[in-house]
């Protein structure tokens, strides 16, 4: 269906999941209200802290299926037997009355710190953990004498279990919410998705205008963002998908990993997309020439369709079979294709056809040598102390987080006695392993705690008399704050503290005036809010913007080893690949946390040209993964074919090698550049050590970074290497005679060069685009010096050799 249509459906859509998820949340914050504000007293005095059992609900229970549930209440007995079991000896050992400011803050701050070591802890046990800390010390402290070293941790796992439970309960009724359902319901939309912008991509290349092809291009793009969230929503019910078929045996086989055969679909189809945006004129090459291909074309996208509805369920009953020689007939309509495009305008097209014929047939194995490691023979202290989870890495970061937690217990102690738990409370429950936005969080943090905090108060005036009608009041409220956490406003952080700021009013009595506790409660926040920010000062971590430029020089090194690496004799090793995956990723993260993080006195971050660095980054991952992929076509394909191979081959690598020497150098090199803090600096350096350079005369080898974008000769010469590429292509095709299949492997063959050559070209306008991009960049840091990328190369080569 067009994005047009598919708008009020997924408008629907998001009213489903949200209404669900809000009326969960809010069944299971009412089991706790109803179980601790009505039930026997007995079962309150158990359950003296029925905020922590609401806090505890919350944690687990927002967009939870039942899986995660199982899940969260196994991690919850994994928390507590980390943390009150240790907290139970050392108030035994010291007694709750010797406790003072100090001491409770420094409690709270090294149990923070051994339940925040390990890496390997789930974040949510680690939450919970960390919450009950906060609430065995602190309260501890708070009542003094009257606190009970052993029962008061039982207490607070008491209500823990509490929170749980209702949990489960909100999970189960009116029926369950099972991952494996919404798995099953995302890979249906998932393959309709991928099949029409299929459908979309065929026509878009068949068009009879570039106008009309630019518009089923931009639906197909609306088509990929909701396809991303598919496959990420896919992602995470497979988790939680383990925890409900582990009781059951017999139903493992009807929980298929569907996802991992999407994600090869998503790649083909991501071809076609990069295919599309580079052919010069509408329709297509080979499609303009006649109907018959057009016509074979059309067939095998229906026949891919019915490939993806395949996929499209965890449930091998639902699968559609697609008859056997159906399946090899359709794509007989390529065999008519023998030789490869001399120019590079055709190959677009090609590629197009190339990446249909992924999505027909399993793409082969890329090789891939292990690392060996140095200690893999003898003992190492180092593989011991990982395998608990421990790394130095962490050590830091755990640090810096219980210092943040101890002067929140200190400073809010300091501020109010009775609501000083209030302060850490909030910090202990949002840690996040990951790199944050401080400021951005902690603001969208403070803005959700007042907005659930003055809720809460609002409701509680208008229903001061009617405590059961307070739960009904939260209902609209958990409704509102579910959009809150999909906003990019607000998040997951700030809608989650909007929740626990409405429920703790509202789910209270008997504990004086509602506006006197939000207003201690507000104030305890920000303190706490402000403790993590001072520590962040404090520790003076490196800014997102200087990250983003470290990860740029890291991509573009990891980028150039890729390239080094490419070659047609099959060595491929995935390795660099997926290195330069990761530092692509990572960069992507650091960009959108130095967009939102205040300038200061710092020069402001250029995202626009980050952002262009990036796409195009991401764009070379994807090309060198198609590469790999045709490389290991020709490989397969070469094994049926006579020894006259070997010769073309090598013509063919001697073509590669002097491609990768053009683009290699230059990205080395702008790895280099971008690794430089200022021109200024630069010259400085060379004039402390006394060298000179000169780039006319050539006094110190100079490499010429701007072979591929600054000069016509340059491209003049890519061009060369392009041509020369498919010349002896042709003439590796030409050598296939007299073999069974020929037809078919000369088709497959000249698909595959085909593409490699496509990528090729395509690299190298990626590198211009990259070059510029750096160019720009420079020139934005250093806005007094005229910037001229080889001279600044000669430099540094000058410089560090």
């Amino acid at each position: 269906m067009p994005p047009a249509r598919q708008q009020p459906s997924r408008a629907s859509a998001l009213w489903r999941t949200v209404l669900s998820s809000s009326f969960r949340t809010a069944l299971a914050c009412s089991i706790i209200g109803v179980a601790t504000l009505y039930g026997p007293a007995s079962f309150q005095n158990q359950v003296a802290f029925p905020a922590f059992s609401f806090v505890t609900a919350i944690l687990v229970v927002t967009d939870a299926t039942l899986g995660d549930t199982l899940h969260g209440i196994w991690l919850a007995i994994y928390a507590s037997i980390q943390s009150l079991g240790p907290a139970m000896l050392s108030l035994w050992l010291i007694g709750p009355a010797k406790l003072s400011n100090g001491t409770t803050a420094l409690a709270v701050a090294l149990a923070g710190m051994i339940v925040v070591l390990p890496e390997s802890t789930h974040m949510t046990a680690k939450r919970i953990a960390l919450g009950q800390i906060v609430i065995v010390y602190v309260i501890g402290f708070i009542n003094g004498d009257q606190t009970q070293p052993i029962m008061h941790p039982v207490h607070v796992a008491a209500s823990t279990a509490v929170g749980l439970l209702a949990c489960v309960l909100a999970l189960l009724l009116p029926y369950p919410r099972l991952a494996c359902c919404e798995a099953k319901e995302s890979c249906k939309l998932l393959a309709e998705n991928g099949s029409e912008r299929l459908k979309l991509f065929v026509k878009a290349l068949c068009a009879e205008e570039k106008a009309a092809a630019s518009g089923f291009i931009s639906q197909a793009k609306i088509l990929n963002a909701a396809a991303n969230k598919l496959h990420q929503s896919i992602k995470r019910l497979q988790g939680s998908m383990q925890w409900e078929k582990l009781p059951f045996k017999f139903l493992r086989p009807y929980y298929m990993n569907s996802g991992e055969k999407l994600r090869e679909i998503e790649m083909g189809l991501r071809g076609m997309e990069i295919a599309l945006e580079n052919v010069p004129f509408f329709p297509g090459g080979l499609v303009a020439d006649g109907g018959e291909l057009k016509d074979g074309l059309l067939r095998l996208q229906d026949h891919i369709s019915l490939t993806i509805k395949q996929a499209k369920s965890f449930m091998p009953g639902d699968s559609i079979t697609v008859p056997e020689s159906n399946a090899e007939d359709v794509i007989n309509f390529l065999h008519t294709i023998h030789s490869v495009p001399q120019t590079h305008q055709d190959l677009p097209t090609f590629f197009f056809l190339f990446c249909m014929k992924l999505l027909h047939k399993t793409p082969p194995v890329v090789k891939s040598e292990p690392p060996i490691s140095s200690e893999q023979n003898g003992f190492s202290f180092k593989e011991v102390w990982s395998s608990c989870g421990l790394k130095s890495s962490r050590i830091k970061p755990a640090f810096k987080f219980s210092l943040s937690l101890g002067f929140a217990v200190l400073f809010g102690l300091i501020y109010s006695k009775p609501n000083g738990f209030w302060s850490a409370l909030p910090v202990a429950i949002s840690f996040a392993s990951a790199r944050e936005a401080t400021f951005k969080v902690a603001n969208i943090k403070a803005q959700g705690t007042v907005l659930g905090t003055v809720y809460g108060v609002i409701g509680c005036f208008l229903f001061e008399r009617w405590l059961p009608i307070r739960f009904l009041s939260l209902l609209p409220w958990f409704i509102f704050t579910s959009f809150l956490r999909q906003s990019k406003m607000y998040g997951q952080a700030g809608g989650i503290s909007a929740v626990i700021g409405a429920v703790l009013i509202l789910g209270r009595k008997n504990f004086g005036p509602p506006s006197d506790f939000a207003i201690a409660r507000i104030v305890e926040t920000f303190i706490g809010l402000s403790c993590s920010i001072a520590v962040e000062f404090l520790f003076q971590p490196k800014r997102a913007s200087t990250l983003a430029k470290i990860e740029l020089s890291k991509s573009l090194e990891t980028l150039h080893e890729c390239i080094t690496n490419m070659s047609l004799e099959g060595h491929n090793p995935v390795e660099n690949q997926t290195s330069l995956k990761f530092h692509v990723s990572q960069l992507g993260k650091f960009i959108a946390e130095a967009e939102v993080e205040p300038n200061f006195w710092f020069l402001p971050f250029h995202s626009a040209c980050y952002r262009k660095l990036l796409s195009s980054l991401s764009n070379m991952v994807d090309l060198l993964l198609f590469s790999a992929h045709a490389i290991g076509f020709l490989e397969r394909d070469s094994q049926k074919l006579e020894t006259s191979w070997k010769g073309t081959v090598n013509k063919l690598d001697g073509d590669l090698k002097l491609f990768k020497e053009s683009i290699g150098s230059s990205i080395k090199y702008l790895g280099q550049i971008t690794s430089i803090k200022s021109i200024t600096m630069l010259d400085k350096e060379l004039e402390k050590n006394n060298i000179s350079y000169d780039v006319e005369k050539g006094t110190s080898p100079c490499p010429k970074i701007s072979r591929v974008s600054e000069a016509d000769d340059d491209e003049d010469e890519m061009e060369k290497i392009l041509i020369s590429f498919l010349q002896h292509s042709n003439e590796a095709v030409d050598v296939i005679q007299g073999i069974e299949g020929e037809e078919e492997i000369k088709s497959q063959m000249v698909l595959s060069l085909s593409a490699l050559g496509f990528c090729m070209k395509t690299l190298t306008t990626e590198t211009r685009k990259i070059e510029q991009g750096i160019r720009e960049l420079v020139q934005w840091e250093n806005p007094t010096c005229h910037v001229q990328l080889h001279e600044i190369s000669c430099k540094i080569r000058a410089l560090y050799g």
